[in-house]
């Protein structure tokens, strides 16, 4: 697993020259790009989301797009529409920015649900239908949607669909006093802070480690710790609907990522803890009593990690 951890080592250290702070999310970035996920960021304006997915596309050497939803925003702006030569009568399709590598969707809950239904095809199987025809979408491909979370109007909430896509959720969040200190001292640059990166990689070369992630070893009380983190989720009283089968395979598929990030060729239970939280948040549809209560999906899950003994792993 060196090879993944090695590239995951130099991805983070290109992208921590310009977004500072945070490695743990950009851990986390790696570890959806490895298992060919997507990321939904739920986090207020102005810490660096943009920044963050641009150095992260720089750094792997693919194409960066951003797509800025608004209420107006039609399915074929995203996907891209056929335009009409009067010279001679033909039709020439044109691109949207969803055929890119790295691809921001910024504020998705500000699109319709029509447009943002135009995505579900893209995020799970890797190619969109436009006019009848099918288009791949280039490899590797990775989407990062934001929303808001503390405002409302104005906007579209996700369907449980859309949001079950998303391998995990994630927060940036305020940066520590240092960091933040480093952002405005790097102000004093004319150009912005990613035009002088240099590609780490190539698409070519991630998508022969996403393939190689799935190596990484599940011990059989890992699994059977995994499969009581989740049927715990259903058996709650204050959770209405539990994860489903695809979260259970998120959280398994993270896991090995995780570790080969972290030079493994096995996953210990503590992977999985730390991962239970931004793989699960969306996945779990509170009880009206509950939410009448201020209790949260990540109240529940904190308590869950707390109750579901982990495995005692024997030292090899």
């Amino acid at each position: 697993m060196s090879a993944i951890s090695d590239w995951a080592t130099e991805i983070q250290s290109s992208i921590g020259e310009v977004f500072f702070g945070k490695p743990e999310v950009i851990e986390k970035l790696l570890v959806s790009v490895l298992c060919r996920g997507h990321v939904l960021l739920e986090d207020v304006p102005g810490v660096g989301k943009t920044i963050l997915a641009r150095a992260l596309a720089t750094s792997l050497g693919g194409e960066f797009s951003r797509i800025q939803c608004t209420p107006d925003l039609l399915p074929a702006d995203v996907l891209g529409v056929s335009v009409y030569n009067p010279r001679d009568g033909s039709f020439t399709f044109r691109e949207g920015p969803i055929q890119a590598n790295i691809v921001l969707v910024d504020e998705i809950n500000r699109a319709t649900p029509r447009t943002q239904s135009a995505l579900l095809e893209a995020m799970a199987e890797g190619q969109i239908s436009v006019e009848g025809q099918r288009r791949p979408l280039p490899e590797p491909f990775f989407l990062i949607a934001t929303e808001n979370p503390v405002e409302f109007e104005g906007t579209f909430p996700l369907p449980e669909a859309q949001k079950d896509r998303f391998l995990m959720n994630l927060s940036v969040g305020y940066p520590e006093r240092a960091d933040e200190l480093r952002i405005v001292e790097s102000q004093r640059r004319t150009t912005h802070p990613v035009t002088d990166m240099r590609s780490c990689t190539d698409p070519e070369t991630v998508t022969s480690l996403q393939a190689g992630s799935v190596d990484v070893h599940v011990d059989r009380q890992v699994c059977d710790y995994i499969m009581r983190l989740v049927e715990a989720t259903r058996e709650r009283r204050d959770v209405r609907i539990g994860v489903s089968p695809r979260g259970t395979l998120a959280l398994y598929k993270c896991s090995q990522a995780l570790a080969a990030v972290r030079d493994r060729d096995y996953v210990i239970p503590e992977d999985v803890k730390e991962l239970v939280r931004p793989v699960f948040a969306k996945r779990i549809i509170m009880s009206s009593d509950a939410l009448i209560k201020g209790r949260s999906a990540d109240d529940v899950l904190d308590d869950i990690v707390d109750s579901v003994a982990p495995p005692v792993m024997r030292e090899a």
